[in-house]
């Protein structure tokens, strides 16, 4: 996420998503080093492919949830300006 993209009010709004990312690369970590369940290769694979999906697309959400929210600040303080 570029700076220059996104202010740090987008950012603060932004955090609502961070925080899952968070948690699941914490959880793709730990089972990638402590694998509790043991490892059998269908079912490690099914449980990593849903932890890495659920991340991309989650960080693929968040972006253009950022670039969504930006543009429309951007759009309202342009409103703002004319209006006065």
């Amino acid at each position: 996420m570029l700076p220059s993209t996104f202010d740090r009010e987008t950012i603060l709004d932004l955090t609502v998503n961070m925080i899952p990312l968070g948690i699941l690369m914490f959880f793709i970590v730990a089972f990638g080093l402590f694998n509790p369940f043991g490892w059998n290769n269908v079912i490690s694979s099914l449980q990593f492919g849903i932890l890495i999906a659920a991340f991309v697309l989650l960080t693929i959400l968040t972006y253009y949830a950022g670039k969504a929210v930006s543009e429309a600040e951007a759009e309202m303080e342009g409103d703002e300006d004319h209006t006065a």
